[in-house]
């Protein structure tokens, strides 16, 4: 199928003007101030963005798609994701994994779930293991999921949280070593995401990587840094050594703007650009509160929709929608091995393109070069929605 895109402002996420866009099939195939000769085709679907902005789909780096939770006992077990959900809240990359609970939640069923959402229309990877180490893994090793088992592009655990394993840096070094080798023989990120808890050792775990180990810091993503100020400064940091850091967006509106106001702040840093830094959504895993005894005295869990209202947010403190979308687009599509696939509107890249309106309100979504919503109707729904 072939898609006109016509009158669109682009933000690629860089301004670009008002441009032509042509679809055929999953790909961006051309961009152009006019683009003529394909209105009127019976295989060409035209769509008029006059007055619209154009940007890259999101990519989420963090989602418990098979659900998270489990802290309150098996009551507290989160559902799963719902395609629609990440279609109506402009998403079309996630990367699934595992949380507190690696023993009713397996790697089995995430990988399940992870080809489901891609056969269905977004793009789905997923990471193996969850809190523990040693990691728990499909094959036996870290190695041999990565690379045998799409759509496996590295490995996730907990560090400094009193859930974790407290793994020692050479536990880690050992870890990073073995999914960074994988992510080599098999094209892929072999990406290490960190689980980042409010524990006493911040990110010096870490730091031991990158001072005792050759393992580049690419490899290395700490999740959660909206913790506390502490573990924000080492973030700032582990950027300045070239690293990159991942923020939650929030699970309820005072969340949301408590982690933006941080996310604007730690942005403000001499040497801190959104080009290394990320903003995932954890939506379906859990936001237990804990009191000072470590007693788990609520429960709830986080939505995908935090992400773009965190974008909106972000625009309205003054940060230009260019550097905004960096934070969803292209970052994350830097660090999943991307650039220039994902995460940006240009030629030969991906189809993944979000189309907002007044107030950066979402309009419509097209994931892969389908049509996934337009004018409010949601069109890319999954087989029991």
């Amino acid at each position: 199928m072939i898609k006109l895109l016509k009158n669109a402002r682009i933000y690629a996420p860089a301004p670009l003007g008002v441009k032509d866009v042509l679809v055929v099939g999953e790909k961006i195939c051309r961009i152009d101030d006019h683009i003529q000769g394909y209105e009127g085709l019976p295989e060409v679907e035209v769509f008029d963005l006059e007055g619209r902005t154009l940007v890259p789909g999101y990519i989420d780096l963090h989602v418990h798609i098979t659900g998270g939770g489990g802290e309150q006992g098996p009551t507290s077990r989160v559902p799963e994701s719902q395609l629609s959900v990440f279609v109506e809240n402009g998403i079309t990359t996630v990367v699934g994994l595992l949380g507190t609970d690696g023993i009713t939640r397996s790697i089995e069923n995430l990988v399940a779930k992870a080809r489901a959402l891609t056969e269905e229309g977004i793009t789905a990877y997923a990471l193996t293991s969850a809190y523990g180490y040693p990691p728990i893994t499909m094959t036996g090793s870290v190695e041999k999921d990565i690379m045998m088992v799409p759509p496996i592009i590295g490995v996730k655990v907990a560090v400094s949280d009193h859930r974790s394993s407290n793994p020692t840096g050479e536990e880690l070094i050992r870890l990073a070593t073995a999914a960074r080798r994988a992510g080599l023989l098999s094209c892929t990120p072999g990406l290490v995401t960190m689980h980042m808890g409010s524990g006493k050792g911040g990110l010096d775990p870490i730091f031991y990587v990158l001072d005792h180990s050759d393992v580049p810091a690419k490899n290395l993503l700490p999740t959660h840094m909206h913790r506390n100020q502490a573990l924000i400064d080492q973030g700032v940091e582990l950027v300045r050594r070239g690293g990159f850091i991942d923020f939650t967006a929030g699970c309820d509106d005072q969340e949301l703007e408590v982690n933006a106001d941080k996310l604007a702040a730690c942005l403000s840093q001499e040497g801190v650009t959104a080009d290394h830094v990320t903003m995932s959504s954890d939506a379906y895993g859990s936001q237990p509160r804990f009191d000072d005894k470590g007693e788990c005295i609520g429960l709830t869990y986080a939505s995908p929709k935090y992400l773009h209202k965190t974008i909106q947010g972000l625009v309205k403190r003054g940060m230009p929608l260019e550097e905004a979308l960096k934070l969803l687009t292209t970052t994350p599509a830097n660090i999943l091995g991307k650039t220039g696939v994902k995460g940006c509107v240009a030629q030969g890249a991906g189809a993944d393109l979000l189309v907002l309106g007044e107030g950066l309100a979402i309009e419509g979504l097209f994931a892969r070069g389908r049509t996934a919503l337009w004018q409010g109707k949601t069109l890319m729904k999954g087989k029991f929605e």
